[in-house]
């Protein structure tokens, strides 16, 4: 068995806090319950729903950024 590593760096480590704090936000607009730290008693439908949220609010950030 190997051992798995993330996949999930981010391009600008420095940023790593900001995307924690949007994560929170977009889990709470959603109902979803996020921990510091691991979150593996999450079922598939609410990681779903919270990662769904955060790219609805980053298009939408995009297009406003177009007008």
């Amino acid at each position: 068995m190997s051992k798995s590593k993330s996949s999930n760096r981010l391009v600008i480590p420095e940023a790593r806090e900001a995307m924690d704090k949007f994560k929170m936000e977009a889990a709470n607009e959603v109902g979803v319950n996020l921990k510091d730290g691991y979150n593996g008693e999450l079922t598939s439908r609410e990681a779903g729903s919270v990662g769904g949220m955060m790219v609805k609010k980053m298009i939408e950030s995009y297009e406003n950024g177009l007008k």
